[in-house]
């Protein structure tokens, strides 16, 4: 009887276990295929690189929309797009690195033939390609009743390309191409079925239309049609150096450094924008409201404003383009109608990462940036703001306004002058000059008080006699100073502590009595 009763429990428990399993394996199937059919994250599904805001940001312009049969969803559209040019990433990326991760994702089994030759291809002849796309205009052609295909022309896309064998640069070519797409719904995700490139299209032309009160004519900048010449400084609030924007900013205390600037007959200041600050390609509209107040004091004072942006950045690879085209795109078109502005500087002193980062990638980048700003705002004039006079020739026929650092010996000023001046056709501003008026223990033959205001009655002679643009460095002397600006030692710190016009305690230097002529 023992026996009967235990061959019964064993029974039961096998069935109740086959029955537990399957109940198991049937929740964990249904819970696969409505993660797929729910359209599950890329990102946490297939381990690809995260797809966030500031990963790959081409400009895009939809040009057309209507479909006939079944009407386009804005979220549909968002999704496509957003898989689209990611696809677009992952192909930059594949070809850059020879490697066939993620292409699965987003191309369908046919499409990834043409990309897996040129992989295969590229890695038996040790060729590397780094390439994006800066520009898309597609317009819609056809989206299926059952919404699981598209089909759109892309047209006039831009892209940049650098080409490398053996690790070396043999080409760099920006290219523009049409393209016709078709993309499909597949499990939950919009992968490419098919693209050919084609030649471009006629150009519409472009309706933005230029109406600058700033112009340049011949070597003069003009401001309503007079002449303007900046007589300007570098302006930081003291408690706030390369920080303008940050926590400490106050309203008040810009209003009053303002009144200063107008006393002292200066007629522009030069501020800073640093990119990571302002939120990258994701600008933070906290940030845009404190350069807002900013302008708009400036403009009741009647002060005009250099904006520089891209401070502290120095990523000038490619992959950065997208981003920094957005940031540049946000912040140019948020203000390209403000009164105060005068100009947008590119980026301050980029010929110091010419060593490190490669010439070649800036000098593109800023061309970039210029094109970018251009499209953007055809208002205002643009330039950079390069360390030395020599390196100011880079790019002059795409600036409008050659601007140049000076802290070598005045008796060099005017031959460096000249010499720029004969090989331009622009207008040229010494953007920053200026010394500290410091000796110490850390630089005991440096500058005094009394030798800060002697240089500066020096330069003021000089650029009254040749009737020059000039923005000194800076309003005030700072507590402190960021180790990225000028190095960790004091030595280096308290150098640049003392460039101003005005000390830490508020009071006037000696200088401040030059610091217009």
């Amino acid at each position: 009887m023992s026996f009967i009763n235990n061959k019964n429990t064993i029974r039961t428990v096998l069935i109740s276990s086959f029955i537990l399993l399957n109940v198991l394996l049937l929740f964990g199937l249904s819970s696969i295929l409505e993660y797929l059919n729910t359209g599950a994250d890329r990102t946490s599904m297939l381990h690809l690189e995260k797809e966030t805001v500031n990963t790959y940001l081409p400009k895009v312009i939809w040009e057309e929309l209507n479909n006939v049969g079944r009407e386009m969803e804005p979220n549909t559209l968002k999704t496509i797009e957003k898989d689209y040019l990611f696809s677009w990433y992952i192909k930059n990326k594949s070809l850059e690195n020879n490697k066939k991760q993620g292409i699965e994702d987003y191309y369908t089994q046919n499409a990834r033939v043409n990309l897996y030759n040129s992989i295969d291809y590229n890695l038996k002849n040790k060729i590397t390609i780094e390439s994006t796309t800066l520009k898309h205009n597609p317009k819609l052609e056809f989206y299926s009743e059952d919404g699981q295909q598209v089909v759109f022309t892309d047209k006039n896309v831009i892209e940049f390309q650098k080409v490398y064998k053996d690790k070396k640069l043999i080409s760099e070519v920006q290219d523009t191409a049409t393209y016709k797409v078709m993309m499909l719904l597949e499990d939950g995700f919009w992968r490419i079925r098919h693209i050919q490139k084609m030649k471009p299209e006629p150009f519409a032309k472009d309706t933005l239309k230029a109406n600058p009160e700033f112009k340049v004519v011949g070597k003069k900048i003009k401001y309503n049609n007079a002449d303007f010449i900046s007589k300007g400084i570098n302006y930081y609030p003291k408690n706030s150096a390369w920080d303008t924007f940050g926590e400490l900013f106050n309203k008040d205390t810009i209003a009053k450094d303002f009144d200063i600037i107008k006393i002292a007959k200066l007629n522009s200041i030069r501020i800073f924008i640093q990119y990571e600050d302002f939120g990258k390609a994701d600008i933070k509209p906290e940030k845009l409201e404190k350069l807002k107040t900013l302008l708009d004091l400036a403009e009741t004072k009647n002060l005009k404003v250099v904006v520089t942006l891209f401070d502290f950045y120095s990523d000038y690879t490619l992959e950065s383009w997208t981003l920094t085209s957005r940031h540049a795109e946000k912040i140019v078109t948020a203000f390209k109608d403000h009164k105060a502005i005068l100009a947008w500087d590119i980026k301050n002193e980029p010929n110091l990462d010419f060593e490190n980062r490669d010439k070649n990638n800036v000098i593109n980048w800023l061309q970039q940036m210029i094109t970018v700003i251009k499209e953007n705002d055809p208002n205002h004039l643009v330039t950079i703001g390069w360390s030395n006079s020599y390196e100011a020739t880079n790019l002059e026929d795409k600036v409008d306004i050659v601007s140049y650092h000076f802290y070598n010996a005045i008796d060099d000023f005017e031959t460096e002058y000249g010499i720029l001046d004969k090989v331009t056709k622009k207008p040229i501003v010494i953007q920053e000059f200026g010394v500290p008026s410091y000796r110490g223990i850390w630089n005991w033959t440096g500058t005094t008080k009394d030798g800060q205001a002697e240089y500066h009655k020096k330069m003021q002679e000089l650029f009254k006699k040749n009737n020059l643009a000039f923005m000194s460095w800076t309003l005030y002397d700072f507590p402190a100073v960021p180790n990225q600006v000028a190095g960790k030692w004091p030595w280096q710190k308290n150098r640049q502590k003392k460039f101003g016009f005005i000390d830490e305690k508020g009071k006037e230097k000696p200088a401040f009595l030059y610091i217009s002529n």
